[in-house]
């Protein structure tokens, strides 16, 4: 029987609206004061052993770094600075998003000095601003150490997957927009982004195969690994990838594969990563990718000899 951890989106649907929140407040600091990259890369945060982090910011007065993170074992935010000071928010049941927003942006202020944030959530189905938001104060500690035990198996499948990749790729990036993990893989030819808003024309400019994991969704009632191609060639939705419960969804635009059928696996770790290879090998032969470097991703060559 699979040790992989499992729970169902609709039994923590709240608290993990509540948890999609405090990230987005991570994620605003970071797309505030890193360094622009391409493909927006500056402002994605990463899932570490203790949660959800930045990576180190410059700090607004210019004394050195820090570090804003979500630590889902003590059910903490904290505010860690390169000079070891660390500050600490409590996430506990009841306490609503606009509460913590506002201690956590105090945190920052107190240590590293002021900074603006524009609270304004994203790619939600809510409006509410973050430092004013009393809807979303559901938190379950159990529900979030089963969420964080799911999301670390995920993140270890798509490290796996892109490790041997020799072009140009990402890291795992945790989004706080779309509250997914993901990896993308890009050719080095350039793409035309779908639209010509902010985000699609920074992050979409590149031809790239997506591979990444999400916890389920009001539109996707579950957890599931997915992939895409950016810009997607005729017949790329048709192809079987050989792979157990693997499948086109049509309204996602995406190829899934379910955590159920992942959990349930003799070997769950082998099932996601022949998923992501298989979806990236379709993507490159439809999609034109040179032959050779979509063999690097196959460990041919080998990344390390």
């Amino acid at each position: 029987m699979s040790a992989w951890p499992s729970q169902r989106y609709e039994e923590w649907s709240a608290t993990c609206d509540t948890l999609h929140a405090h990230t987005q407040v991570l994620g605003k600091l970071a797309a505030e004061l890193a360094p622009p990259e391409p493909q927006l890369q500056h402002a994605a945060l990463r899932l570490t052993a203790r949660g959800w982090e930045t990576l180190p910011l410059p700090s607004p007065d210019r004394t050195g770094a820090f570090v804003v993170a979500l630590d889902l074992h003590r059910h903490e935010a904290l505010v860690e600075t390169s000079a070891g000071e660390i500050d600490a928010v409590p996430l506990v049941p009841d306490r609503p998003v606009g509460e913590v927003t506002r201690d956590v942006l105090a945190a920052v202020t107190n240590l590293v000095g002021d900074v603006e944030i524009d609270p304004e959530p994203q790619e939600v189905a809510w409006t509410v601003a973050l430092d004013e938001d009393t809807e979303h104060a559901t938190y379950d500690r159990h529900a979030v150490a089963e969420y964080f035990g799911m999301a670390t198996r995920a993140a270890q499948v798509l490290a796996a997957f892109r490790a041997p990749f020799r072009g140009r790729s990402t890291p795992v990036n945790a989004w706080w927009g779309s509250f997914d993990l993901a990896v993308s893989l890009f050719s080095g030819d350039p793409a035309k982004p779908p639209s010509d808003d902010f985000i699609m024309r920074n992050a979409m400019d590149s031809q790239e195969v997506a591979v990444g994991w999400w916890p389920g969704d009001p539109k996707h009632g579950g957890a599931a690994f997915y992939a895409y191609a950016h810009p997607a060639q005729e017949g790329f939705s048709e192809a079987d990838l050989g792979v157990p419960g693997a499948r086109w969804d049509t309204d996602l635009g995406e190829y899934v594969l379910e955590w159920a059928d992942v959990v349930a696996a003799a070997d769950p770790l082998a099932l996601a990563v022949s998923f992501a290879r298989s979806a990236f090998q379709h993507a490159c032969t439809t999609c034109g990718w040179d032959a050779a470097l979509a063999a690097s991703a196959e460990s041919t060559p080998p990344p390390v000899r």
